[in-house]
């Protein structure tokens, strides 16, 4: 079978919400492409093994040098396979802020205030605290308090206290600013991706037909209209058609790409690869904007917090033993225990930092092993003003996407990031993290501007937010309309990260499947 009403391209967060809801009453024939695997496996569902992760799990994408970090090369993890990203992410559960929503709204985009956008994270969650003003029951999404928490963990929002930084136990509630434990998309001790929510449950049904190792090529366009997609399989190249539409779902770097490689996208970019331009749109691939982040570290004596060490190392062991006979222990943990929302900028309308507590040491994304016992916190700018671009490296789509962030190319960015990194060690040096004796690694000078930024600018990297390569507006330059339907071509939608036209305050695997639930809706309403 190669034609059906509906092709979705991508099976992550937002494309298993399409796919799923378009699915799942039984009345549309779809087909879900998704290039990498199923992702079933204990190595995803076991939220603490996250750091041993299969390879080909994740795209590990890297960027080109970046002359706001004095050269260097960042990496970008994406995640490959059955839930994308909601597959090797931390799992934190965040919306972002009422402000972020109801900016898009004044930028243009009619329908995605904060009060229009709420009802449909409600309808995506199963929270497990229950329903309430800002919170969903019923949903396929289920989110969980962490059932295991490092003290380490808990001491750094008793310090935050300390500093009169109120504590908060709901950051997608009534307010985001304060410090506290994130909830996580977790059930029953194992990692909830957007697959599992959505697709899994259906995968049996007989119209819809998930094409896992299956990579796009190019969309099919005839005479304006989007009719099917290109794919490989097997080393094998055919044609699915699409009698209703397509839907791509590919993420903020893979959507572009394949936009490009059909022919849409900046014309002179797209000839200079040798594409035949269908639709000449400056904006895709455009617009890239991603939290640039900076990990404090330190070290202990205490063994409290997880490390490498032989004691360490023992405890991990019985960890496991422990999560697979029960799913409960330190092999539930995210990493990520900790965290907060605070205002550095006195010009700021919402908190502009947001802070990840790690109860252990971590260098280069996890990549690089540090010996002993510590903490980590990350600091990173919430709504940077600095923009980049996706672009292709070639007409082949085996070669991976020219990636440029362009981080802290505005001086906006690194002002706020360098008073983000001045409280973490003001959080640091209050008690009880006080009491761990912890060690810098790092020695900064907190009073040289100029020592702070260099440190900064040698040092910081994404923490795996990119957005609005594929922006939604009411402008005719935008990618996507308010309806995320594809401008200047029909049979087209988007949904996923990519249509963001600003970042969110926050992680952003929730609003994506919030983009997802609204697609299906918006794709259902105009049948």
């Amino acid at each position: 079978m190669n034609q059906y009403d509906y092709i979705v391209i991508g099976g992550g967060s937002g494309g298993s919400a399409v796919a799923g809801r378009l699915a799942v009453d039984g009345t549309r024939s779809v087909c879900l492409i998704e290039a990498g695997g199923r992702n079933n496996n204990m190595l995803v569902k076991t939220p603490g093994l996250m750091p041993f992760l299969p390879k080909s799990a994740n795209y590990r994408y890297d960027t080109v040098p970046q002359k706001g970090l004095n050269g260097r090369t960042g990496y970008q993890p994406r995640g490959r396979g059955l839930g994308g990203s909601s597959a090797i992410n931390a799992m934190l559960y965040i919306r972002g802020n009422r402000y972020d929503y109801d900016n898009w709204s004044e930028l243009g985009c009619d329908g995605w205030s904060y009060d229009d956008v709420l009802p449909w994270f409600k309808k995506a969650e199963a929270n497990e605290r229950g329903e309430d003003e800002y919170h969903g029951a019923g949903g396929p999404l289920f989110v969980s308090d962490q059932h295991y928490t490092n003290p380490v963990s808990k001491a750094f929002v008793e310090s935050a206290s300390k500093l009169q930084l109120p504590q908060n136990n709901d950051f997608n509630g009534e307010k985001q600013a304060g410090f506290g434990l994130y909830q996580v998309t977790q059930r029953k001790g194992e990692r909830w991706s957007a697959a599992r929510a959505y697709v899994e449950p259906i995968r049996d049904q007989s119209n819809i037909d998930i094409r896992t190792g299956t990579l796009t090529q190019r969309l099919v366009i005839e005479n304006g209209k989007v009719t099917g997609v290109m794919v490989v399989r097997g080393g094998q190249t055919s044609m699915l058609t699409a009698r209703k539409g397509v839907i791509l779902s590919a993420g903020a770097f893979n959507s572009p790409q394949i936009l490009m490689l059909s022919g849409i996208g900046p014309a002179e970019h797209l000839r200079a690869q040798g594409i035949s331009v269908q639709i000449d749109r400056p904006a895709v691939g455009s617009d890239l904007q991603d939290h640039i982040d900076y990990v404090s570290s330190w070290e202990t004596e205490s063994r409290d917090p997880v490390g490498d060490s032989i004691e360490g190392t023992l405890r991990m062991a019985r960890a496991i033993v422990e999560h697979r006979r029960k799913r409960t222990g330190i092999m539930t943990s995210p990493y990520a225990e900790g965290g907060g929302f605070w205002s550095v900028m006195p010009d700021a309308p919402a908190p502009d930092v947001q802070w990840h507590f790690i109860p252990a040491m971590l260098e280069d994304h996890g990549r690089e092993k540090v010996k002993g016992h510590g903490f980590s916190l990350h600091a990173c700018v919430l709504r940077p003003e600095s923009r980049g671009t996706v672009r292709l490296n070639s007409a082949d789509v085996q070669d991976a996407p020219r990636i440029d962030p362009n981080f802290l190319d505005d001086d906006r960015d690194i002002a706020t990031l360098r008073e983000g990194v001045r409280l973490s060690h003001r959080i640091a040096d209050a008690p009880p993290l006080s009491d761990y004796a912890p060690k810098d690694r790092h020695e900064i000078d907190l009073d040289d501007d100029a020592a702070l930024d260099e440190l900064i600018r040698n040092r910081a990297d994404t923490v795996y937010h990119p957005v609005g390569t594929c922006r939604m507006g009411s402008d005719d330059d935008a990618v996507v309309d308010t309806r995320l339907k594809a401008r200047g071509v029909e049979g087209l939608w988007v949904a996923d990260a990519s249509v963001m036209p600003r970042l969110v305050s926050g992680n952003t695997n929730a609003p994506s499947i919030m983009i997802g639930e609204r697609c299906a809706d918006f794709v259902m309403a105009g049948e």
